[in-house]
């Protein structure tokens, strides 16, 4: 897909994330009664407004955002300014514009994941790498094995091996079955739990191919493929069987660059070739192991576990930011990003992964700025929840002012220093070519 589309589809999602997210405080303003002068689509300079009742309704130059204006802004001498109303009235109008965008991005998670999904489905699951002192290597599992059955039931996707091994309990060994040459090898182990993952694995990594054999006088071997490798695509086209291949390389013309990525160890590389004649399609040269029957199926959950997942990945996303604080101290290039960092992660994982993963990178962005501004930080939404908290509970003793409006400058000159250093990060990253290994 071409990058600018990806592009604009990213600046039209943020547009509407910000857009829901004003007009939640503009309608919960409305209705506690403060007088809103001013309700804009992007940002000043003015392209074109219209009056309806007290409220100006305006389009404006910079198409990135949107913003309400109250009248007295935060001065509580101002009648029906937002100032001027309670501190519970406050607390609700600042909590609107995040809860709008928390609610936003579980819709959007949830139609995300109702959507069909291409499965490679096949006959077992291949083993691509054992890692050292694992349940696995222990048990004699070694690559290219193909695990065919865990706990006497068949895996045809690596999400049912995943699933099952992650079910089992603390001590708890499961048993396996796998192909190894002509023979069937019956094996059991004590899965592990990884804390980095999160879940219980036994140490490998799975795949739907290995190379078995490259003939040395082959071009394949000249550009660095060996036996062991997993070919994961071709020209961006997915690997799984033998027919997926051949129709890749018949698509090629003569003389055309052939672009491959595959996996060895645990290490993603990259080869290029020129297709000089029709022996290059019939694999001339290089063998593969496949998994039988390895096909891609379309899958669909049905809308009920798909609502179940959204408001499980809503809840579950505050806990994976905490989790991805070590990533921050580790890497703060990669952990804290932009708008730009957002675009750029946006347009990776759209190439990757498909436009549809638009509406989770969508949703996934609408969390993280309804998050963001739940921050008891002055100016974001969390900060006039907070000052609204305390007056609510001092029974609506309002704070110094002063006091207040130093907090307020102090705050936004924090944020404004933050966003320039994550700003350059983010500008520095896309012109150094850098970028999230997707």
């Amino acid at each position: 897909m071409h990058i600018a589309i990806i592009i604009i589809s990213f600046i039209v999602a943020l547009l509407v994330i910000i857009l829901i997210h004003e007009l939640a405080h503009f309608v919960t303003s409305k209705r506690a009664g403060v007088q809103i002068e001013e309700f804009g689509i992007g940002l000043p300079p003015r392209l074109y407004g219209i009056k309806r009742g007290e409220t100006i309704y305006s389009i404006n130059a910079i198409p990135i955002g949107a913003f309400v204006k109250s009248v007295g802004e935060d001065d509580p001498t101002v009648q029906r300014s937002l100032a001027s109303r309670g501190p519970w009235t406050r607390l609700w109008i600042y909590a609107a514009g995040p809860l709008a965008n928390i609610l936003l991005g579980f819709i959007l998670v949830s139609v995300f994941l109702s959507l069909p999904t291409s499965t490679l489905v096949g006959n077992g699951a291949m083993v691509h790498s054992v890692s050292e002192n694992s349940p696995a290597e222990d048990a004699g599992i070694r690559p290219g094995n193909i695990i065919l059955e865990v706990n006497s039931q068949a895996i045809h996707t690596w999400q049912d091996m995943q699933n099952i091994i992650n079910s089992s309990k603390e001590g708890e060994a499961i048993t396996l079955l796998f192909q190894r040459g002509e023979s069937q090898v019956n094996t059991s182990l004590e899965p592990r739990f990884n804390p980095e993952l999160n879940r219980r694995t036994i140490g490998i990594s799975l795949c739907w191919n290995a190379v078995s054999q490259v003939d040395k006088n082959s071009t394949y071997y000249e550009v660095g493929i060996r036996p062991g490798d997993t070919l994961l695509s071709i020209n961006g086209h997915p690997i799984y069987n033998k027919d997926s291949i051949v129709q890749v390389l018949g698509s090629i013309d003569e003389g055309e660059e052939v672009n491959l990525v595959l996996l060895r160890g645990q290490e993603k590389i990259s080869a290029s070739m020129i297709r000089e004649s029709d022996s290059f399609q019939a694999l001339d040269g290089i063998g593969f192991n496949w998994v039988d029957e390895a096909h891609i199926e379309q899958k669909q959950v049905p809308v009920w576990k798909a609502i179940y997942l959204g408001g499980k990945f809503v809840v579950g996303m505050p806990f994976m930011i905490i989790d991805a604080i070590p990533l921050i101290k580790e890497d703060p290039r990669l952990a804290l990003v932009g708008p730009i960092g957002a675009g750029q992660l946006t347009v990776e994982a759209v190439r990757a992964f498909g436009f549809s993963n638009m509406l989770f990178m969508a949703s996934f962005l609408s969390l993280a700025i309804g998050l963001f501004n739940f921050l008891p930080i002055p100016p974001l939404d969390g900060g006039g929840m907070l000052v609204a908290l305390i007056e609510g509970c001092r029974r609506g003793k309002r704070l110094s002012q002063r006091a207040v409006k130093w907090t307020y400058t102090i705050g936004t000159a924090l944020l404004i220093s933050l966003m320039v250093v994550i700003t350059f990060s983010d500008i520095y990253r896309l012109i150094s070519g850098e970028g999230f290994g997707l």
